[in-house]
């Protein structure tokens, strides 16, 4: 028998276009397909005809995820605010125009475009990656209840007041915040932005210019999805539960560790507090001699605050294969992790798991619920209602650390590390005793009675002994 092949481009276009409005029209299809696609590339099919306009601006889920990140209208390409004379979208610059109203104009014009067009209250997903984004935005995110987004990304943003930001969060959290607010459930802030496409021309929330032909449009959707398959085959290893050591190309300032105990429970972060036992929000709290540590470590390495934002991912112990505070397991529950404050928060409606696990990137696709953009790969997004058993040794797990309970016991090379039960710190042992100021340099008292046998590998001799110096191990594998 002879196979006959046609090419899709010799149908008719009226047969391509009833084929893709019918195809489009199952609205689980058209919900899965839209996240992949720009703003332009929806809004030129809406331009279409009145077909398929209607089925872009009547299905709410559409727009259910937006990316502006690759929308050329989006993107701020002034250098300064104070160049006399310069024109900005046929606007005089003068003393008259704010700060916050010449470096979010781009953005606020988007979203007066999409509010205009009764878009804004569908957006569940705001992905708004590398643009000018100001802490006034963010804030009006948080507050207009014009906006109904409950995940945002700002990673790597220009012009982002960071103090402003903060002080915008804890008043969102504040404890005498009106019922069912913020809306905002998950923050993208400190990691990297996923490399993306080129400019997209004349791209932006608008009605497109022009008419495009559906053969067209498909032709376009067939590019950009035999590309997001390529993308995520190649993909990094995932963050915290896979990808071990230091998780951010950047330096957290300290200041944000307050921020995330005052949004605990109300809004996710891309990071979480550090369970190390010098802090008080650790399991471990109270079960080592925190003078000892410090008297133990370099001066850089003491008096810890009291929170931290953890900034690396790690395995257990090299010595006991363990960590005083354990491990943060997917799924399972932490028995004093939480305090008495997310406690309460719990009791009016709010997840413990918000503060707990990490939002991964990047982003959810198909959905805004805030379990999985948490949830690792291969992983059940409810592990405790799941059918599914998963072997203890399969589960996610993994040690949220940061810098400053790293300090003298981490290796950047080889991403090993010791606890503070099997190594107290290099001056722990010097000659003559006592290390700095006379403090205790033994193993029995640094750990209390409680953790007393997880105390195996501790070197109680007089003499120096270094695990880690100038950030590599001293054991010959990576230092000198």
């Amino acid at each position: 028998m002879t196979q006959l092949s046609v090419s899709r481009n010799s149908l008719p276009s009226e047969v391509q276009h009833s084929a893709l409005l019918q195809l489009l029209s199952n609205p689980l299809l058209l919900c899965h397909t839209t996240p992949y696609l720009s703003c332009y590339d929806i809004l030129n099919l809406a331009a279409t005809c009145r077909a398929f306009r209607f089925l872009v601006y009547q299905t709410p889920q559409v727009f259910r995820r937006i990316d502006l990140g690759n929308v050329k209208s989006a993107q701020f390409e002034i250098a300064g605010i104070d160049r006399g004379g310069e024109t900005w979208r046929n606007v005089q610059v003068d003393e008259n125009l704010t700060e916050d109203d010449f470096y979010s104009g781009p953005l606020r014009g988007i979203f007066s475009t999409l509010r205009r067009h009764d878009i804004l209250r569908d957006v569940q997903v705001l992905i708004l990656d590398g643009l000018s984004v100001t802490a006034e935005l963010v804030h009006d995110v948080l507050v207009d209840p014009t906006f109904s987004v409950r995940i945002l990304s700002i990673r790597d943003v220009k012009n982002l007041n960071e103090r402003k930001l903060r002080g915008a969060l804890q008043y969102a959290c504040r404890e005498s915040r009106p019922k069912g607010t913020p809306r905002l459930k998950g923050l993208y802030v400190f990691g990297p932005k996923e490399p993306g496409e080129s400019l997209l021309n004349g791209g932006g929330p608008s009605p497109a210019s022009g008419s495009p032909t559906t053969a067209a449009v498909a032709s376009s959707w067939n590019s950009r999805s035999q590309k997001a398959l390529t993308e995520a085959l190649v993909e990094d290893p995932e963050s915290w539960y896979a990808r071990r050591g230091d998780q951010f190309p950047r330096r957290i300032s300290s200041e944000w560790a307050s921020t995330l105990v005052a949004c605990g429970g109300i809004i996710a972060f891309d990071t979480v507090l550090c369970t190390g036992p010098r802090h008080i929000n650790s399991s471990a709290w109270g079960t080592v001699n925190i003078a000892a540590l410090d008297a133990a470590s370099s001066p850089a390495g003491q008096n810890v605050p009291h929170y931290g934002v953890a900034t690396h991912s790690l395995d257990g112990c090299a010595s006991c294969g363990a960590a005083p505070e354990g491990w943060t397991v997917w799924g399972e529950d932490s028995f004093e992790a939480v305090r008495d404050r997310y406690e309460r928060r719990s009791s009016n409606g709010n997840s413990d798991e918000i503060g707990r696990f990490p939002l991964l990137a990047p982003p959810p696709m198909h959905s805004a619920n805030l379990k999985v953009a948490m949830c690792p790969t291969g992983q059940p997004v409810n592990p405790r209602s799941s059918s599914m058993h998963t072997p203890k040794n399969q589960k996610a797990r993994f040690i949220p650390r940061c810098l400053d309970c790293l300090r003298d016991r981490y290796c950047a090379g080889c991403r090993r590390w010791w606890c503070e039960a099997c190594f107290v710190g290099p001056w722990a042992s010097s000659p003559g005793g006592g290390g700095h100021g006379g403090a205790p340099n033994t193993s029995a008292d640094l750990v209390s009675d409680s953790s007393s046998n997880s105390t195996s590998g501790v070197n109680d001799s007089r003499e120096p002994e270094y695990k880690v110096r100038d950030g590599l191990c001293w054991d010959g594998k990576c230092g000198p």
